[in-house]
């Protein structure tokens, strides 16, 4: 029987179409109440702005200039993190929420001077803390909290948000440049750190001939910032994702700033400039100075960034270049930009050996890092950067020289003088440490422990790491397995959210590129470009792999790709801090060398969603990094090979007759 009410021929079946959202009641907007702040800011006040809580921790004002002797770094408690409106820059004895009693913590029992930055409350923007009336008409728009399938309702949150008004408490005279420092960039921001205390400021980068609006720039950050707090911390654990906030500084100090910078920017990261227009950063912890735990002689605290890169081997069947289900990316791509200049020589670091969870092949690992350490490892004494580099003209690394930063850390007075054996000595014993720290389970929170990823498959060894062909024939702990609460294991999980790989992925985007061309006003309910909520993050739980041929299943499946590539290209930050041999660690983790004991903390860095529109690169580059290899293994073994049959050209096959 024909349909009483036939669809047209052009419309999409009726899964596919949005039904009308239903009003949520907005939340009250905050009265905002600030204590001392470091920088002479703002935070953005918007529809999404948290309510200050009822108590505010209370700070004084120093009444007079502390000398550096005097400045304590606060002792940290296991697990804390800037979260739910704690200060991560308190000289504090000890972290406590707001409404905890001062001068609690025994070991510190004076009250600190002055707040570094906006009190309790302001330090995050976004959906938490808002109070359960408007998380639940987050929530409310569906049974399900919303979603994505077009047949769904619209997103929650998903109108425009407020632009910030009128600064308060911002004063240009007291916003200097010269306090601030160059402190490093990627393909899309720069950063600049300041002088003297942990904090850092986070600017987005653009090509000269693309130019954003103030709105979108401000929506660009926001979404950074909601990303980290609603996606990247329930995967990864609260005490390893700093989130920070969105803030708005005088354009005079703006444009000043990126001309004291200019000189000191790599050449090869100057074909973007430092967006000087609409005046908004991110302003975030200095997690390189951030000095989170009580330490001896007020030493320096040293902090060492690595980028893992992806730590799995492509398990999906849609997978068509064979080379790719036997190396893994990074050795692949490491041919390729050698042959293009971007490093002088092959690195022999592989991901899968750092990810194995055995000591033997992590430690291999790490030493090829710090022989070759690229843009994969760096080392920051008191804040500087004291080893890495940037590009193919950076120096050769130097171990003596490192050896040399490191030895009041690791050998504080044993008589170790210099020379080699001192070198090896400093060098082992960092490797050891940092392997520790990263197998150890530092997050006991609830964020990142009740998910379960989709688990580890594929090859566990792969073929192109040196390590691996070097133990060949021999009985090699090929993987002894990550801890499941450590950093490693949570990150390789939210990694293998690439379930089809991209050449299985392609053809799903190019369904939600078909779709969005007959109805692009859907691109915003489909929540491509935010918001990034709690109801973005449940769809990314599903794992299931049988397409159904809707367009739901396929922007699922692009959404958990852009996540699991953010993943890959992720940083982690071990910040190390001598601490007394007598010292308790009842409340902070210790990890021990072979003459120190260290407190640390490990936090991710560069967890911005990866855009969608970079996926045709992803699948372009893709293809060109395993046919660039294959070809290149292939010469290599036509010219092993050629010598044998050159040899054999003069020979006579003689028959005889049996």
């Amino acid at each position: 029987m024909d349909h009483p009410h036939p669809r047209p021929a052009c419309a999409p079946p009726p899964r596919l179409l949005a039904r009308p959202a239903r009003a949520a009641t907005p939340a009250p907007r905050p009265t905002f109440r600030p204590a001392g702040a470091l920088l002479p800011v703002k935070p953005v006040l918007g529809a999404r702005q948290p309510p200050v809580p009822s108590r505010l921790p209370h700070f004084r004002r120093p009444s007079r200039n502390l000398s550096d002797s005097e400045i304590r770094a606060p002792e940290m408690s296991h697990c804390a993190s800037i979260k739910d409106g704690s200060l991560p820059f308190r000289r504090s004895g000890q972290w406590r929420r707001s409404g905890s009693k001062p001068g609690s913590c025994p070991a510190h029992p004076w009250q600190p001077p002055g707040a570094w930055l906006p009190a309790a409350g302001t330090w995050e923007s976004g959906r938490q803390g808002r109070g359960e009336a408007a998380a639940a008409a987050d929530r409310g728009s569906s049974p399900d909290g919303g979603g994505w399938c077009p047949g769904g309702p619209a997103a929650p949150s998903s109108g425009p948000r407020e632009a910030p008004g009128p600064h308060r408490g911002m004063d240009e005279g007291k916003m200097d440049e010269n306090e601030w420092g160059y402190h490093g960039e990627g393909n899309k921001s720069l950063v600049v750190a300041h002088a003297q205390r942990c904090v850092v400021l986070r600017f987005l980068k653009f090509p000269p001939s693309r130019k954003k609006t103030s709105e979108e720039i401000f929506e660009h950050l926001q979404n950074i910032v909601d990303f980290s707090k609603n996606v990247m911390r329930e995967f990864l654990g609260e005490s390893y994702v700093h989130c920070g906030e969105v803030v708005q500084l005088p354009l005079d100090f703006v444009k000043q700033l990126c001309v004291k910078i200019q000189s000191e920017r790599p050449e090869s990261r100057c074909d973007k400039d430092l967006d000087t227009l609409s005046g908004y950063a991110l302003c975030l912890p200095n997690l390189a100075r951030l000095q989170t735990y009580c330490f001896a002689e007020h030493r320096p605290i040293l902090c060492v960034e690595i980028k893992p890169k992806c730590g799995f081997i492509p398990f999906s069947s849609d997978v068509m270049h064979e080379v790719k289900h036997k190396v893994c990316r990074y050795c692949m791509h490491q041919r390729l930009k050698v042959e293009t200049g971007k490093w002088k020589q092959i690195s022999k670091y592989c991901p899968l050996d750092l990810y194995s969870g055995n000591k033997q092949r992590m430690h291999f690992a790490l030493k090829s890092l710090l022989h070759e350490a690229q843009n994969n490892l760096k080392i920051f004494k008191n804040g500087e950067l004291i080893y890495g580099c940037t590009d193919a003209r950076s120096p050769v690394a130097d171990w003596t020289e490192l050896a040399h930063h490191l030895k009041p850390f690791f050998f504080p007075s044993n008589g170790l003088t210099g020379g080699s054996h001192c070198t090896r000595a400093v060098i082992r014993d960092l490797v050891h440490v940092i392997t520790r720290v990263l197998l150890s389970g530092s997050d006991k929170g609830r964020a990142g422990t009740l998910w379960r990823g989709p688990g580890l498959r594929g090859p566990r060894v792969c073929e192109a790491s040196p390590f691996s062909r070097s133990r060949q024939g021999k009985n090699s702990p090929e993987c002894s397995g990550l801890p499941k609460g450590c950093l490693l294991y949570k990150t390789l999980q939210v990694q293998m959210l690439d379930l089809l790989d991209i050449e299985g992925l392609y053809p799903l985007y190019r369904r939600v590129e078909r779709y969005l061309e007959e109805f692009p006003e859907q691109r915003k309910m489909l929540q491509i470009d935010g918001p990034y909520d709690d109801a973005f993050y449940q769809k990314l739980l599903d794992l299931s792999t049988e397409d159904d041929g809707t367009v739901a299943f396929a922007l699922t499946k692009v959404q958990q790709y852009r996540v699991a590539m953010t993943a890959k290209d992720c940083s982690i930050m071990i910040a190390l801090s001598p601490c007394l041999q007598d010292a308790s660690s009842d409340q902070r983790p210790v990890v021990l060398s072979s003459r120190s004991r260290f407190a640390f903390s490990v936090s991710v860095l560069d967890l911005d969603l990866k855009p969608y529109e970079s996926i045709p690169h992803q699948y372009k580059l893709d293809g060109k990094i395993a046919n660039f290899y294959s070809k290149t293994v292939h010469a290599k073994d036509t010219a092993m090979m050629s010598p044998r049959f050159k040899e054999s050209e003069d020979c006579t096959l003689v028959l005889h007759k049996v």
